[in-house]
């Protein structure tokens, strides 16, 4: 997907010059300086969850990975409850 963006000139040039150092291109460079601001701002999301938020946060991530394909019936999911 192409997008125009205004870019200031003062930014376009640092961007350049670093792109040249970092030898990546500009569009490169502005999309690793985009993802690692992402990460930065989820990873401070995630410091302020409290601990129950943060498991049940764990518990959607193991839960979409799931394999709904794979059936068990009740009795098999009783009997792996009294295991643990």
């Amino acid at each position: 997907m192409r997008k125009n963006i205004d870019i200031d000139e003062t930014v376009l040039t640092k961007l350049k010059v670093i792109s040249a150092f970092e030898n990546l291109s500009v569009k490169r460079l502005m999309e690793k300086a985009i993802r690692l601001f992402v990460s930065e701002k989820e990873r401070e999301q995630f410091e302020k969850m409290s601990q129950e938020e943060k498991e049940d946060l764990g518990l959607l991530a193991l839960m979409q990975q799931v394999d709904l394909k794979d059936d068990a019936s009740e009795e098999e999911f009783f009997r792996a409850l009294r295991e643990k």
